[in-house]
């Protein structure tokens, strides 16, 4: 029986660009890596989108969005462990 992987939660900023402001990034995240995902901030504008993310999962699959976050254009920056508790 493998071992079950242990779940974390990663803080992050997320910055869209204006030619991302109307997709479903984050709806699209959802559905395409297990993992829960809680906005804690945003502000939207026609030029730019940025919103403040907890992300729950296994340590891989966060990184898989990650990674999927950037290469469909989304800034991604870690969050300091105290800025949004």
């Amino acid at each position: 029986m493998a071992a079950k992987k242990e779940k974390v939660r990663e803080r992050v900023y997320l910055t869209f660009p204006g030619k991302l402001v109307k997709e479903p990034i984050l709806c699209l995240m959802a559905k395409k890596f297990d993992i829960l995902f809680n906005i804690r901030g945003s502000t939207v504008t026609k030029e730019i989108g940025l919103a403040a993310l907890e992300v729950d999962s296994e340590r891989e699959e966060i990184d898989r969005a990650i990674r999927w976050l950037k290469e469909t254009g989304v800034l991604v920056e870690p969050i300091g462990k105290n800025v949004i508790e």
